[in-house]
Formats: structure tokens, sequence, C-alpha cells
């Protein structure tokens, strides 16, 4: 009665419960049985013109009801749990109609070619999905109401990220929070889809794995196991919506030794078998292996039955990459102990009919097909701005990567078509930077501070770039956020970075949602930008009305005497300021400093109108004063600095003493065992045959 109830173990993305699955009636079954041997003598008379060819009750009659088992592994009626051997050949076992329909046991390693999917492959207008056939078994006697999710919000879910690199972005956060558990790198790269010759998406990581169930809840919808402040991901939905955004489908081998004992899994989250055989569920087939320490070898890992597992490889081997089990398995050779590989396929088009993701332009990055095409000029101000990373992330995943991240963890590697990606601090490329300490106030919340390094950016102003880079726990979400806009100009060339942790972002990570502490913070920084601006734009070239008219006069007549080259600053005015070297130390500027600044120039303006001579002294006294504050606040804040980061090693020595502990109370307790086993086997009487 089990094995009818649910024929494969195909997770149900609509079912969290554990109540009963509802048999079905006598009558029920052999009407199934009946469609199924009408279907089968209309196969023998004419055969399917299409392999792919599934009918809809076929599908429905394999599906449980259940997104888990009713009993866990090892403890499941009939003997489920055990372990089978990995055979070449699947067995022979009562006929399922997945199986027939091109699907042959007996030459597992035959590829079939399957014919072009009739799902739309332009991703904006493949949401159109009908149900071929609903599942008579949810309006059976006795049946269950529950939740169903129509394959089509698959697609519908996918919408969030307007933007492949945001979807890809969501991947790599994901191998990112694997540093917790060991990960060193993750791998971005072309995967060619071995039945057809097409383009893929791979991506791999050494980081822990997932086990049965922990694959499981990631290919489910609202689960997410991710509890720590610290981590990226929150929601537990980035999984489906990325990769359904990138591709139409997605499989995934993911490898894992939790409680020591080796497991692999592989599932398949496939839009386009939803999409051709008409399901009125989202089902994701999954097969389990579990290391045998007898044989030395991965042996298929049975949740339910053997006939279970067979139709679930069997769906698995139809419409994936791989035409067999051992290709399959191979795919294990290169994790290593632990990790997860992701191959995205039947990637999507863009409007032109041209695959969205070009890997052919460059071989070392991975392109935006039609988004990077150059305007052919001469002006050296437009090509500065091309060439510069914040227009060169719209177009390529190694420029967008290369600022992603606020700091890249230590030793891991983001390695992108074979090559390392190097991160790009935008704070090196500022001139005269400071540092604005933010603390928004809002009721109910404790106490909020964030700090912002603004700046020129090098080659400004001829460079138009503006804007300011917002991270949120070390993920870039708001890439050169430009806040200041006006016909005038006024703020070109000013770019700052900050980590506002303290406001929340979309689901898919690129914008913040609207609160209150929103609107309050982009104030705040359109703010910021106008008071950087009068303090030092004559630093770049413009004439800036708030300097003592002395001072705008020399500047005027040194931007005369360089003719095009950057306009040559007074010594005087130099004097009080930080090394603008990529090494500097940004001068600290609080807000009441600012304040007193402005107040200082406003009083020296007043005494300028009266005699040169007094303009000039009240010149030098401002930047006597601003010279000893900047030397004062330069070294509190590199003070602060490395206290924080003395703070850090020192909880990263707790850390590690801990793992230690832990490390050597296992290796105890391993050893412990191994002298009982040993002392078993001594104390055995083997007998020696003659």
């Amino acid at each position: 009665m089990r094995s009818t109830a649910a024929a494969a173990d195909v997770i149900d993305l609509s079912s969290d419960d554990d109540d009963e699955v509802p048999v079905p009636s006598t009558s029920a079954a052999a009407a199934a049985a009946a469609a199924a041997a009408a279907a089968a003598a209309a196969r023998r008379v004419a055969p399917s013109t299409s392999p792919r060819d599934v009918t809809p009750y076929a599908l429905v009659d394999v599906k449980p009801a259940l997104l888990y088992p009713l009993h866990p592994p090892g403890v499941v009626v009939g003997g489920s749990g055990a372990l089978v051997p990995v055979k070449e050949e699947l067995p022979v076992l009562t006929p399922v109609p997945l199986l027939a329909a091109g699907y042959s046991p007996s030459t597992p390693s035959t590829k079939v070619a399957l014919p072009a999917p009739r799902l739309c492959r332009q991703f904006w207008k493949s949401g159109d999905y009908v149900v071929a056939q609903r599942n008579p078994d949810a309006d059976a006697p006795g049946g269950r109401n529950r939740l169903r999710i129509n394959p089509r919000f698959l697609h519908s879910n996918a919408t969030s990220h307007k933007w492949a690199f945001g979807a890809i972005a969501e991947l790599l956060d994901n191998a990112i929070d694997e540093v917790n558990t060991g990960a060193t790198f993750v791998r971005v790269d072309e995967f060619t889809n071995p039945r057809d010759g097409s383009s893929s998406l791979l991506i791999q990581d050494d980081g822990g794995g997932m086990d049965p169930e922990a694959l499981r809840r990631c290919m489910s919808f609202g689960f997410s196991d991710k509890q720590s402040d610290a981590l990226i991901g929150q929601y537990g939905n980035g999984f489906k919506t990325s990769t359904m955004r990138l591709g139409a489908d997605v499989i995934v081998f993911t490898q894992n030794q939790n409680n020591w004992v080796p497991t692999r899994s592989i599932g398949l989250l496939s839009y386009t078998f939803l999409m051709e055989t008409g399901c009125d569920d989202v089902l994701v087939p999954t097969v389990d292996y579990q290391y045998d320490i007898s044989t030395a070898s991965y042996t298929q890992m049975l949740r339910h039955d053997q006939k279970l597992f067979s139709s679930n490889l069997a769906i698995l081997l139809k419409w994936s990459p791989f035409a067999s089990e051992a290709e399959l398995l191979k795919q294990f050779d290169d994790i290593g102990e632990h990790g997860t590989k992701i191959i995205v396929f039947n990637l999507w088009f863009n409007d032109d009919g041209d695959m969205e993701l070009d890997f052919n332009s460059d071989k070392k990055d991975i392109l935006i097909t039609g988004a990077h095409r150059k305007v052919n000029t001469n002006k050296a101000d437009k090509v500065a701005t091309q060439n510069y990373v914040s227009t060169r992330l719209r177009y390529s995943l190694r420029a967008y990567t290369s600022v992603l991240y606020l700091h890249i963890p230590d030793n891991f590697r983001i390695v992108l078509r074979g090559h390392d990606v190097e991160s790009h601090n935008v704070i090196n490329d500022l001139m005269y930077p400071e540092c604005v300490l933010y603390k928004p106030q809002i009721a109910g919340l404790a106490e909020l501070s964030a700090i912002t390094t603004i700046g020129f950016v090098k080659g400004a102003p001829e460079i138009d770039v503006q804007g300011f880079n917002v991270y949120h726990k070390n993920r870039l979400i708001a890439p050169f956020w430009k806040v200041a806009n006006n016909s005038y100009g006024k703020g070109r060339g000013v770019v700052g970075i900050l980590e506002a942790n303290f406001i929340k972002p979309t689901h898919d990570k690129q914008d913040f949602e609207k609160s209150v502490l929103y609107q309050r913070l982009e104030s705040r920084l359109k703010e910021m930008t106008y008071e950087y601006w009068d303090l030092h734009c004559h630093r770049i070239g413009y004439d800036n009305k708030k300097l003592p008219k002395s001072s705008r006069a020399l500047n005027r007549a040194n931007q005369m005497n360089a003719g095009s080259s950057p306009p040559i600053v007074p010594r005087q005015l130099l004097a009080a300021d930080i090394p603008t070297s990529s090494c500097a130390v940004p001068t600290f500027m609080a807000p009441a400093l600012r304040q007193k600044q402005m107040g200082l120039k406003r009083n020296i303006d007043a005494l300028g109108s009266k005699t040169d001579s007094a303009d000039q002294d009240g010149s030098h006294l401002d930047v006597s004063q601003r010279r000893r504050f900047n030397e004062y606040r330069t070294l509190t804040l590199e003070n602060d600095k490395l206290r924080g980061e003395c703070l850090q090693y020192e909880e990263s020595a707790k850390q590690l003493a801990l793992k230690e502990q832990k490390l050597r109370s296992q290796i105890a307790l391993e050893r412990k065992k191994y002298e009982e086993l040993l002392q078993e086997l001594r104390s055995l009487d083997v007998k020696t045959e003659k």
C-alpha cells in the first residue's frame, strides 16, 4: 500500500505537514491501472513522435502528497533506508510510465536527443502556464485539502530579479555564508551541456555541503537555517528566485559529511519538466547516496523503496543534461569531501533572441549580452567614464563582483572563469577623503551609526561619476546611489562608501525598503554631498564661492597657468590635508567641526572685504587650526581602527581555541572507539580453516 501511494520520491514543494497520505480507493487504483494499460497499448500501436511525451495522468499517478516521508530514513516500513549497491543498469521493476518515455533501463548510457522545449526561451515571456490535468487523488474520498503551488509561481517569484547579475550575486552570497563551514573558494564558469552543446552556468563551492534533508529544504519555499545576523541570506528564497531567473532548469550536486557519514544528493528543479508535462504542483525529483564502509563506495540511499528511487532517477536522466547514472555520479569527482555544485541550464534569452549571458566576448569574464557596447568617442571625459567600475559593473560580472563585498573573508577566493577576482576598494579611488559620522535618530531603536567615507574620485571632474556605494552586512546593495540630482553639476565627482546595517534590503538585494530610516539616510547623504562640494570643489577646478576672494583669485590664476592640466592647489591650503595616496587615512570630519569650519570661512570672507593682508592672515589661521585638529582626529581614527582590529583578532583566537578543543574531544572520542573495537577484535576466537 505504501509503494502504491507514493511511487516516486519527488519533493512536493507545496506541502510541509506530516499528515497521512490519503490512500486511493480500489476503484481509483483500478482505473489508473486500466488507463496505464490503455496508454501502453496505444504506444505499442503508434509509437510517440517525441521522447518527451508524458501523459499528465501518468505523472500524477506517481506524485506523492508529502514534502517529507512519514518516517525518517532507516525507519520506513517495507525495508526502506537500506543501502543498495549502485548498479550499471537500473533494476527492472513494475513499469512506470515515466520510464517508458524516452528512457531505456537496458541502455542507460544512451544519450537521447531531446526536442526543443515548447517553453518560450525569453524570460519575460515565459510565464504562460497551462495545467494539463488535476491530480485525481486530491479529490479522492477521504482526501485532505492542502496548499498547492502552481508551477507558474516559479516564474513569477523569479521576476523579483530584474537583473541577471543580481541573481548570480544571490548564489555567491550562499557561498560566502559557507565560510563558516570551511569554504575557501567559489567558482563561476561556463558549463557545456553534454546533450546539445549549449552553454550553461556553473557555480561551485567547497563549503560544508547539504545533507539530504538540507537539500530538500533548500529547494522548498520558506525554509532558512541562517539565524546569524552576520550571514547575508535571511529569507530562504534566494536559490529559487536566482536560478529560475537565470535559466529554466537547475540541477544541484551536493556532498556532506555531517555526523561523519558522507552523503551525496542530487536534486532537479526544472521549469521545462513542469511545463511540458503540465504538472499542477511544483515537483522536484531527488536521489541520495550514502558511503558504505564495507564496500568503500557510495550506494543508493532509499528513503522509501527501490521503485521510488528508480522512478526519481528516471526523471533526472530524462530532463537533466546527464543521460546515465554514471554521468550523474561523475559530477562529484571534482567536489572533494564536501561542497556544492549548481548547474543552471537552458539559460534565458533576451528580447533579441540572444542568450542573456555572453560567454564568448571575453574568455575571462561573463557579460550581459548587448549591454557592453561602448560609444566611439575621442573625448577624454567620456572614455574615462566608460572605463570606470561604476559603468563596467552594469555589464561585466568581473567588475561587479570586484565591488560586491566590502571585505572578502581571509583565505577566500572568487574564481571567475579560471581567474581570481581582485577586490576593488572604491576608497582607494578617492582624492581628499574625509570620514563623516552619521547617527540616525528614531524612537524605539538603539543608538545607530555609520561612518561614511567621502571624497572626489580620481580623475574628477573629467570622470562623470557620483553617488554612494551602500553596503548591508558587507554586501553591496546600492552601487553608486545618486542622491544629489541637479542640472548645474553640483556634486559631480563626489563618491562615498558606507555600510548601513540599520536599514533592510529588498528581497532581491538590489535596493532598500523605503522606510523612514531610508528616507532620512537619503536626505543626509544629499546634504553630505553638498557640504563636501562647498568645502573642496575648488580643488578640482571649480570656482568655490565659499573661499576668501584672494584665494579664489589665486585658484583661477593657477588654473589658467596650468591650462588643461589639473588645477594646482595653493600650498597653504594643502598643508592641512592628509596625504591622498591609496594607503592614506581619510580625514574624519564630525558635523560640529564642519559647521565650525563653515563659520570660520564666512568670517574670513567678511574680513577679506577690508584688506587683502587681513584676508591672508585669516586664511593662515584657518589652515593652522585645521592642521592641528586633523592630526588629532586622524590619530584618533587610526587608534579606533587598530583597537577594532585587535578585538576582531581576539574574538577569532577564542573561536579557534573552541574549535581546537572540539576537534581534540572528537579525536579522543574516536580514539576511544578505535581502542574498543581493537580490543573486541582481539577477543574474538578466530579459527583458520585447514
